[in-house]
């Protein structure tokens, strides 16, 4: 699909290191614990419809 022509223009690199940021990120969130009394967000459908008053 890509080959080491494209990544060696302006835009490969780009690419690579936008590739390397979200692992990146992947990574920083898999590892974080998560909070066990976190806020849960609740959508009624009164709200999702519009018919707030």
């Amino acid at each position: 699909m890509y080959t080491a022509r494209f990544f060696s223009t302006k835009l490969g690199q780009a690419a690579l290191i936008s590739i390397a940021a979200m692992a990146a990120l992947n990574v920083a969130v898999l590892t974080h614990p998560v909070a066990v009394g976190a806020p849960q967000v609740l959508a009624s459908s009164a709200a999702v419809t519009g018919e707030l008053a």
